[in-house]
């Protein structure tokens, strides 16, 4: 890529899925891109029968001539089952469930199939911005990397918060982790991505501390990013909205998909 008639897989087809497709279908792609959504076995009915025509849908990847470009949007599991088989052969995979590689053994099995198969393996900003300063930032040397996560109830159901808090009767914000980002990546699998990337792009996964916060004044999904090292330091802090009916995704890490998308098949990149 970029090519005449760019083509690109994706696997998910949850509330990122829908959102990355409805956009990239409606705009300018629509018509010129080849477009697969590879969904769950039994979902392919349903898929077709929701999604525009001329996104093909399949169940399995075997027997699929994979294009050049697989787009991870499915959650962790999708990455642990579907991600080595992409990098082996020789496609590049964008993960935007990055805290799935905070388990090592799955992150070495990643990097181990990419270099293998000539695949390659690239992760999204997802919910925040400051990412490209942070790994610039790591060339110099960094000292201190913090994340703190801040999210409203309705966020946190579903996840290792309800041992630690009330949610239905919380009354003030109240920290629910507080450790490195490794282990908040791992504790909570769908609220903690952001500290996975945070993480891989700076100080790495042990060395990167984090706070996970429960806050019944949020109106959002708040992220903010403190770093120190020779370059200096920042602090950057985001608040966004997140996708209706999934309290626990951004928009914004939708959003970082489809300009990751964009970033390959246009002539022009930023």
């Amino acid at each position: 890529m970029p090519s005449a008639k760019p083509s690109l897989l994706l696997i998910g087809w949850g509330a990122i899925g829908r959102l990355v497709i409805e956009r990239l279908v409606i705009e300018r792609l629509g018509q010129e891109a080849e477009i697969t959504t590879l969904v769950r076995p039994g979902r392919a009915g349903a898929a077709r029968a929701a999604l525009p025509g001329q996104v093909a849908v399949v169940e399995s990847l075997d027997g699929l001539t994979l294009p050049p470009l697989v787009v991870e949007c499915g959650g962790h599991g999708a990455v642990r089952e579907h991600g080595a088989a992409v990098l082996l052969r020789g496609a590049e995979l964008v993960v935007v469930s990055t805290g799935a590689l905070a388990d090592p053994t799955l992150f070495d099995a990643l990097k181990n199939a990419a270099e293998k198969g000539c695949g390659r393996l690239s992760l999204v900003s997802g919910a925040v911005g400051g990412i490209d300063a942070l790994a610039a930032a790591r060339e110099g040397g960094l000292s201190k990397v913090v994340y703190t996560g801040r999210k409203p109830p309705a966020g946190w159901r579903g996840t290792a918060a309800e041992k630690v808090v009330d949610l239905d009767t919380i009354a003030a914000p109240t920290e629910v982790y507080r450790g490195n980002a490794g282990e908040a990546a791992r504790r909570f699998p769908q609220n903690a991505n952001v500290a996975a990337t945070i993480a891989l792009a700076g100080l790495g996964l042990d060395a990167t501390e984090a706070s996970l916060i429960a806050d019944p004044s949020a109106t959002g999904n708040i992220h903010r990013i403190e770093a120190e090292g020779a370059f200096g330091r920042f602090s950057l802090e985001f608040s966004g909205k997140t996708l209706p009916g999934n309290p626990k995704t951004s928009m914004m890490a939708a959003l970082s998909v489809i300009r990751a998308v964009r970033n390959r098949i246009e002539r022009v990149a930023i």
